[in-house]
């Protein structure tokens, strides 16, 4: 029961310091001057947008399914091996051609059967019955790429959504295609939704330049709408990549120098700028399009080979929509196209009945616990409000110096720390009458209570702690939320009450040296 120097300035310091760190979510505006920091609200208390999108899964598939059509024309031309009446079957998920030569066929198996898969057992080559030859992607490996596909949406939204200044979005996933956006805040979402309806798939492609195909594509060529209606008709636009968007490293939105208007720059790593250099370098002269999720933004004539690696895009973009396109270039494009499924609008004003309606609960809660603790224990239960309200005020400190979300789940878990934290009080000033009962003196009351609830309440706040860690990791959103709270409430309790509360006590006793305890 014996407090130092030292230990009573360090137990009193971290009450002081936890104080401190709750001041600034009471004010406006803190201090510039000071880095402060403050308890974000959550959707259910700040009101915001929710939006649940999902993946298209089948888009994903023909993307699939087209480059190994690309992939097959380049693997039998290389071998010098024929093909006819190439085509994609969506509905069974097969490329098949007929051989030029039935002789070629097994040839043709072996040369297929060497193509790259993006995961394993991705397709098999096998000789049909019609004498055609068919790759078919297996739904195995069609399953394993969507939950890829999936969860890299999921990063990609995130950096999409972190790059407009949105302060701590909700991104989760829910079920096998779906993707849930909370956004405190964010009343009007409209903005969010244009940035996630854009897949931003860049690519770089060359302009079939016979003026027959201007209405008609042969296989290769596909008619591409232009971006902006009024700069004409569909462009026939060779099918084969040139350069990928996916070879960016950056992009941002400029002033074009010459004509003053918004643009936006890009530049490649290593591999694009060998590629966009030799495409350049071999067809000066002809119409470069640059293509954005199926539509031509613009297709230049190549005057001179480009060697740098930079380019630059206009296509008549303000400021906000030249932001944005680089913002979704430096993202990243989605594997898929999203498409917004449910959207849910909440007010400030129920957020705000929600913050009400969860203080309230907190401050009865509290305040009945108060009572109860004076009634049953006297002085005692008065210095164990004092490490309740102490315990209060370092969860609080601790959510803001971390910059936690709050959510009603998270009050709750606050409510419900108090409830652990009045327990192990209770534990102890039972043990103490105890030990008054069986005729210890005070000090030695005191001191034999502390040591046999101790143990107890370290054991109980233990296994309590490592249950709610596992529901913030393996938890999502409230339900992490929750146990955040109930993490950051066990620590605080074990401080309060261990240490906080027995000081009160022992220096007390210390002043008054009483020939009884208040219990």
């Amino acid at each position: 029961m014996y407090y130092s120097r030292l230990k009573l300035a360090s137990v009193l310091g971290v009450c002081l310091l936890g104080l401190l760190l709750c001041l600034p979510n009471g004010m406006r505006k803190p201090f510039p001057s000071i880095p402060w920091r403050q308890i974000h609200l959550g959707l259910d208390l700040r009101g915001g947008s929710y939006l649940l999108m999902q993946v298209d899964l089948k888009s994903l598939t023909h993307d699939r399914l087209q480059t190994l059509v690309e992939n097959t024309r380049d693997a039998l031309l290389k071998s010098q091996l024929g093909y006819q009446n190439i085509n994609v079957n969506a509905d069974k998920n097969t490329v098949s051609f007929q051989p030029r030569d039935t002789a070629e066929a097994d040839r043709d198996v072996a040369t297929l059967d060497k193509l790259p898969r993006v995961v394993p057992n991705e397709f098999s080559v096998k000789k049909q019955d019609d004498g055609t030859i068919a790759l078919v992607l297996s739904a195995d490996a069609i399953k394993a790429r969507a939950r890829e596909a999936v969860t890299q949406s999921i990063e990609i939204v995130r950096r999409r959504i972190d790059g407009t200044g949105a302060v701590d979005p909700e991104i989760t996933r829910q079920g096998d295609d779906r993707i849930v956006v909370e956004l405190p805040g964010i009343s009007d979402p409209e903005r969010i939704k244009a940035l996630l309806g854009t897949t931003a798939k860049m690519t770089f492609r060359l302009v079939d330049s016979n003026p027959l195909h201007a209405t008609y594509a042969p296989p290769g060529v596909s008619l591409v709408p232009m971006a902006n209606p009024a700069e004409g008709g569909p462009l026939p636009v060779f099918d084969h990549v040139d350069v990928d968007g996916t070879d960016l490293t950056n992009a941002g939105a400029v002033i074009d120098q010459q004509t003053g208007e918004w643009a936006v720059s890009f530049s490649f790593d290593s591999v694009g700028t060998r590629a966009f250099s030799s495409v350049t370098q071999t067809n000066v002269g002809k119409r470069f399009a640059i293509v954005l999720d199926n539509k031509v933004i613009e297709a230049p004539v190549i005057r001179t080979p480009i060697t740098g690696g930079n380019g630059q895009i206009t296509g008549g973009f303000d400021a906000q929509k030249a932001t944005d396109l680089a913002l979704m270039l430096r993202a990243g494009a989605l594997p898929a196209p999203l498409s917004v499924v449910e959207q849910r609008s909440i007010g400030p004003s129920l957020g705000a009945d929600s913050i009400r309606a969860g203080i309230l609960s907190l401050g009865v809660g509290f305040l009945l616990v108060v009572v109860f603790m004076v009634l049953f224990y006297g002085r005692f239960g008065w210095y164990a409000d004092i490490a309740l309200l102490a315990n209060l005020v370092l969860m609080v400190a601790i959510l803001s110096l971390f910059e936690a979300t709050l959510t009603l789940p998270g009050m709750a878990g606050m409510l419900l720390t108090l409830g652990m934290a009045v327990d192990a009080n209770i534990l102890i000033n039972e043990r103490i009458r105890e030990e008054v009962a069986r005729g210890r003196t005070p000090l030695a009351a005191m001191q034999t209570g502390f040591e046999r609830a101790t143990s107890t309440i370290v054991d109980s706040n233990a296994t309590a702690f490592l249950a709610h860690v596992m529901l913030f990791v393996f938890g999502t959103g409230p339900v992490r939320g929750f146990a955040l709270t109930i993490t950051i409430g066990i620590a605080t309790t074990l401080f309060t009450t261990l240490l906080l509360s027995r000081m009160l006590m022992a220096r007390w006793y210390a002043r008054t040296r009483p020939a009884s305890l208040p219990v």
